[in-house]
């Protein structure tokens, strides 16, 4: 490992990929019918996966009961490590007990990986939504994915037999693989970008801030379960290449895909997008306007503020944190509320809802929002089928 970069959170890249011959003997024994099974969610593969890259590490598999109370309690595992989200396994409703090994499949029906059954027990869906999203209200999306789910859990270590092909193989790159990408490129300090949108130009004008002051930028869009009316992951990563190409320096950007669901859990889910991308190699993580929020379940700047809660240096990534940017047309230039002294009726900022009506109308967003070539990619995205 270079150790010129940050140290994984834990202080060792977790790797739980089993070897081909190893993979086999367990195809063998689930085939064989030795050991239960259940169907996962895509939260929960994609959660499968991510911890057997190591881009959750320290975790080797799903929270045990005293890691999940530690958790909820004070967004630690139960050995003080900071860790803001449970990851957990809950069974399905028609599931009440499990042997010592649990075989994990799909959709279709093909062994993922298996949990080594350390544990069951049962943890309440609705405390959970209330510590994790701060409601129970069924109309916010994780609330509502969380509440379809049993009580049950279970917890052990996991393997993974069968990694599922990306739909973006060109960008799968592991923790292992950025930090390569990163040592190669003889970065020290890389600042990580977390992103479900397109990036439009006060996002652009956040991280070359940022690129300011370090060696490298990762942009890192979440390509995992999103809600439905989000921009298709498809079309977000060809906004994001035609933008790089045409604005960013070559040799100070990597483009890389997360694999991570969506959890809308506010300021709880940005402390662990920092951890995440600690992994993968960044020293340092933007946070900005309401950080993976939804709807208007948390403050403006809660996600920012959650990280007064530990001690400097705590985490071992530092935040990088922005007010509200939008593009002024009387400073002509993209500025925040620091910057600009005029009133809003000189600010050109749109939501993310505004700018998919605009689209499936036809209709463009400003060039003062949105990069030209990128509002291009996102109409023929929205463009109906002919």
């Amino acid at each position: 490992m270079n150790e010129s970069l940050v140290a994984p959170h834990g202080g060792q890249l977790v790797d739980r990929r089993l070897a081909p011959w190893q993979a086999d003997a367990w195809r063998d024994r689930a085939q064989a019918g030795r050991i239960p099974a259940i169907t996962l969610t895509p939260m929960q593969l994609a959660d499968l996966e991510l911890i057997a890259i190591g881009a959750y590490s320290p975790l080797t598999g799903f929270l045990g009961e005293r890691d999940y109370k530690s958790v909820l309690a004070d967004m630690r595992l139960a050995n003080g490590l900071p860790w803001a989200l449970p990851i957990t396994l809950r069974l399905p409703p028609d599931v009440e007990r499990v042997g010592d090994e649990l075989a994990l499949l799909d959709a279709d029906g093909v062994l993922r990986g298996v949990v080594e059954v350390a544990e069951v027990y049962s943890a309440c869906v609705k405390k959970e939504a209330t510590a994790v999203y701060g409601t129970e209200d069924p109309a916010h999306p994780g609330v509502a994915r969380l509440l379809e789910e049993a009580d049950l859990v279970v917890a052990g270590d996991v393997w993974l037999v069968d990694r599922w092909v990306s739909a973006f193989p060109g960008l799968a790159l592991d923790p292992i693989d950025t930090r390569r990408a990163f040592a190669d490129r003889r970065w020290r300090t890389v600042v990580g970008f977390q992103t479900r949108n397109p990036v439009h130009r006060a996002h652009e004008y956040i991280q070359k801030a940022a690129l300011e002051t370090v060696d490298g930028l990762l942009l890192h869009p979440l390509v995992g379960a999103t809600k439905g009316d989000d921009v298709p992951a498809h079309v977000r990563i060809r906004s994001y290449r035609v933008l790089i190409d045409e604005y960013y320096p070559s040799d100070r950007v990597v483009l890389a895909a997360f694999p991570a669901a969506m959890r809308y859990a506010g300021p709880r889910e940005a402390v662990f997008h920092a951890i995440a991308r600690k992994n993968y190699g960044c020293s340092h993580f933007i946070v900005g306007r309401d950080h993976a929020g939804v709807g208007n379940y948390y403050g403006t700047y809660d996600a920012q503020r959650i990280f007064e809660r530990f001690a400097p240096g705590e985490l071992g990534i530092t935040p990088v944190k922005f007010e509200h940017t939008f593009y002024c047309r009387r400073c002509e230039s993209v500025a925040s509320a620091k910057t600009c002294p005029h009133d809003a009726s000189a600010h050109v900022a749109l939501s993310g809802t505004q700018v998919r009506a605009m689209l499936a109308r036809g209709e463009l967003p400003p060039p003062e929002f949105s990069r030209p070539e990128v509002a291009a990619v996102l109409a023929e995205g929205y463009a109906p089928a002919s």
